[in-house]
This record gives structure tokens, sequence and C-alpha cells, in this order.
């Protein structure tokens, strides 16, 4: 069916399951391709990406969305995040070749186990088979979630939001070139434009292995509660920058205008910055350096009594993901009240310290439930490139199957592999054989 810009492509139910499992098929042949292959298809799509023509079609797809998004009011943090630039299309092709030169995790050992004479048992990875991944509005995601899917030998049904619908399908045109040259269905990639489409992914079980819900805490939420397939949930980022007393002023001026300024709109941006009473040098540091950055400030009466041309902070303000050169800043009453504030208004995604008492930090590194606790360094180093994991389908704030930024790892599964030579359970137990259980490493 014909579409026109800006429109998006809907397929009814029936549709949707019969892709689903053709792209599960793909995803089958993707993990038979083997190590050297599937590093080929990621480099090839590099080299795609890289193209001068390829960019030119993928920018005017890019201008057409952020033309769009701003004439509809679409907010600003949104829009920054929509944006798809040479330098975020450099950084994906160097996050490809980065996975392609990675070691390959599919179908290795992790456990080899002497059961018994001419009985080994082998635990070995396995790709997980089809992913349904519903993300934010950033282009340039779609090609990090589709590497990793190659990466780990599954296939991927993708949702982005729509007002990145013409990048989207520039982006996965481009793909389906690479996939097609390289003799795989092109629905090892499959682009859905309707939100009807998601409806029909959640009820797929058996089908789809996992759902990647990339969005606020209530749409997390929401995809949690409609669907019976698991759920990966990377929902809001409100990560804190505790400036402990011990903190050296310079550093904690600079990591709080790294955190907070490289990219507002980014989940792993600082939020909230929490300060000692004994750390008002630091405090005063780091205000007159987020101020010469443009940072609006909203502080707590403690803060504003030494800083009282700031904002007044609202309740609301603490515990809020801005996505915008905004920050909140409260006074706590030392590493308690760090730590009681963090838990009752962190997201668990990032979390960190500043200062120079080597003990005050392992506490923190300790007792902070986050799946990133940070010492002496910016929250913004939450992410999949950052950690040489070549990208992220997302950032997992759960604590099951995976946590943090989520790679190749965390698409994978894993199958007990049994070789013996006619032995029976029979035989097996008190006043019998006896097993053996000795690891061959």
């Amino acid at each position: 069916m014909a579409t026109t810009t800006g429109t998006a492509k809907r397929m009814d139910d029936d549709t949707v399951r019969a892709t689903a499992v053709a792209a599960k098929a793909a995803g089958a042949k993707l993990a038979r391709l083997g190590p050297e292959r599937r590093s080929v298809l990621l480099r090839a799509l590099a080299d795609a990406l890289r193209e001068p023509k390829t960019r030119a079609t993928l920018f005017a797809a890019n201008a057409a969305d952020l033309e769009r998004a701003k004439a509809e009011g679409v907010a600003t943090p949104l829009v920054k995040r929509l944006g798809l630039d040479a330098a975020k299309l450099d950084s994906v092709c160097d996050g490809l070749e980065q996975l392609a030169a990675m070691p390959d995790l599919v179908g290795r050992a992790t456990l080899r186990r002497e059961l018994d004479d001419g009985l080994i048992l082998e635990r070995v990875t396995a790709p997980l088979g089809l992913l349904g991944v519903v993300f934010e509005s950033r282009p340039d995601a779609l090609v990090q979630i589709v590497g990793l899917a190659w990466k780990s030998g599954n296939a991927v049904l993708l949702k982005g939001g729509r007002e990145a619908l013409e990048s989207n399908r520039a982006l996965t045109a481009v793909i389906a070139e690479v996939l097609e040259a390289s003799g795989i269905d092109r629905r090892a990639a499959v682009l859905l434009e309707g939100r009807e489409e998601v409806s029909a992914i959640l009820g797929l079980h058996g089908i789809v292995e996992m759902i990647v819900a990339r969005g606020s805490s209530e749409f997390v939420r929401q995809i949690q509660a409609s669907s019976e397939i698991p759920v990966m949930g990377h929902a809001a980022g409100v990560c804190h920058l505790y400036v402990h007393a011990a903190a050296d002023p310079a550093m904690a001026a600079r990591l709080a205008v790294d955190g907070k300024t490289t990219y507002a709109a980014a989940c792993n941006a600082t939020e909230t910055l929490l300060w000692d009473a004994a750390a008002g040098a630091a405090l005063d540091a780091c205000v007159s350096a987020l101020g010469a950055a443009g940072v609006e400030m909203r502080a707590d009466a403690a803060t504003r009594a030494r800083h009282p041309t700031l904002h007044a902070a609202t309740a609301g303000d603490f515990g809020f993901e801005f996505g915008a050169n905004i920050i909140a800043i409260r006074q706590v009453p030392g590493m308690d009240g760090a730590l009681a504030h963090i838990a009752e208004h962190g997201s668990k995604h990032t979390e960190a310290i500043v200062t120079g008492d080597a003990a005050a930090a392992e506490r923190f590194l300790a007792e902070v439930d986050a799946a990133g606790v940070f010492h002496n360094a910016s929250t913004r180093f939450a992410d999949g490139y950052r950690y040489g994991l070549g990208a992220e389908v997302g950032i997992s704030t759960d604590k099951l199957h995976a946590r943090g930024p989520v790679g190749v790892e965390g698409l994978l599964t894993y199958r007990w592999l049994l070789r013996g030579a006619g032995q029976r359970t029979a035989d097996y137990g008190p006043g019998q054989r006896a097993f053996r259980h000795r690891d061959l490493g």
C-alpha cells in the first residue's frame, strides 16, 4: 500500500503475525551464518552508511522529520534526539565496526562439566530468536539496535517514534539492501509503523522472545502489563551527582557541567546535584560553572541561602527527568542523606559521587542500588558505546536477565548440551554409581 510522507503504513494482525514468523526464520539463518559472516554483514552496513549518496538521502529524510516535528510543537528534548547528523552517523558506524571486531559470543561454552566417564555437560550461549524493540525518537538508535541483533544472531521488529518515521524508513531501506546483498531475508529487520502493530506484537507470545521498551516509566509499565512476553524496560533516567564533603571543587564543577550539558536530553544526563553542607566551596564551583554553561538551576532553601539568585525548586523537581539544560540542587545531611534521597528519587539508572575520601566512595559504590554507580566520573559514561559494547539496545533499570547498557550478552540466552554414551539415570544414586562433577574449564 502506498504511503505519503509522514503517514504511517499499517499492517493488520494476520500480516504482523506472518511477518514475525518470517523474521524469526531469517534470524535463525543469521544465527547459522557464523562469526565471520556476521562481522562482514556489520562492516557492510557501516560502509553503506558512509556512502555520500546514502547520507544525502538520510539527511533529507531527517530534515523532513525535523521540520514536521517543529511544526507540530514536539517537545525540544525530543527534537534534539530526533536530529541525525554526520557526527551521529560516524559514531554509529564506529559502533558497528566495534561490534564486528568483538569476539563472537554466540555458541560459546560458558561451562564444561564431566558428570561421569563419557558424560559431558556444556552450557552454551544461544540467540534469543526474535526481538521486538519499541524505542524513542532517536533514529541512530535503530542502527545500533540492528547491529546488536545481527551480532547476537537475532532478528528484530522495530517500532520507532512517529516523529522519526521518514528517517527510520530511510535507514531501514539501507539495512534491507545490505541484508539482501548477503543472501538474508530483509525481514531479519522489520520496521513497524503503526501503533496498532505494537499491540499485535505484544500478543505474539511464543514467536517474539523479548520486548525491549524504551520510553517513560509509565510507557514501560503499560507495555509490561499488556503482554505475556518478557519485557526489558529502558525507562526514565533520573541520575544524581553527589558532591561529598571531600570533593575537589574543580573536579565537581567539571563533572556537573559534563553530566548536564554534553547531551541534556540523554537518559544518562545528570538531573540532580546533591551537596554536603561541608562541601560549600565545591557547590560554589558547580554553580559558577553551570551558570556559565547556561544551565537553569532550581535549588532548595539551603542552597538558595548560599546562592540567593537561583530559582526556587519545587518538590516535583526532585526525581524528575528534565531532558533539558535544567538541574535541581539540594543540600543533604551527609552520606546518609544522599543515600536516602537517591533511594527515594532515583530511577536506578546511574548515580555518581565526587570525593577524595576512598572510604566514602566505597560505601557509596556498595550501598547505592542502581545499574551504574560511579566515583569521580560523569554519569554520561553510562553508555554501551563508551563501555566498549559497540552499542546498546537500551539501558535496563531492571534486575533480571540484564542490567545497565544492554549489549550482545543481554540478547543471548543459553542451552544445556549433554553428550553421553548410553548412560541411564537409574544407575546413579545412594549405594550406586557416584557422579564425578568435574569442571573441565
